[in-house]
């Protein structure tokens, strides 16, 4: 899924957290907390890729060429430098991690918002991938 769409779907999360709970923050606050957590998760996959590979070569290829994280993100990655399931665990890891620390810090609330924000960003992505799978074994 794409940076747009989890972008999205994280401030659809944001608005809905206003409207239903007592939110930790003001809406200015809160929303783009959300938006920017949603979509800053996938930077864990320039560390995957960086230790599958031993390259940094995704990211020279994002700061030779920023507009491809707009326009292109397929082209980011090639398709052998981290598969979907080591971006799913990458991102339950950094979740688990994110939450906990948050709990150990007394950020009760703030753990929730973010941990259902990477849990929308992960189910996305599972999702897609879903449907990425149907459509190859239909062909």
């Amino acid at each position: 899924m794409y940076s747009r769409d989890h972008a999205l779907g994280s401030l659809a999360l944001g608005v809905v957290l206003l409207l239903v709970s007592v939110a930790p923050a003001r809406p200015a606050v809160l929303l783009p907390v959300v938006v920017a957590i949603g979509v800053g998760i996938d930077f864990d996959h320039f560390l995957v890729a960086y230790l599958n590979t031993g390259s940094t070569k995704n990211l020279r290829r994002v700061v030779r060429d920023p507009r491809i994280v707009l326009l292109d993100q397929g082209a980011i990655f090639d398709p052998d430098d981290l598969s979907e399931l080591q971006r799913l665990l990458s991102h339950a890891v950094l979740a688990g991690l994110a939450v906990f620390g948050l709990v150990a810090l007394g950020e009760q609330a703030w753990a929730v918002v973010v941990g259902l924000t990477l849990y929308l960003h992960v189910l996305s992505d599972l999702v897609a991938d879903v449907r990425k799978d149907a459509r190859t074994e239909r062909g």
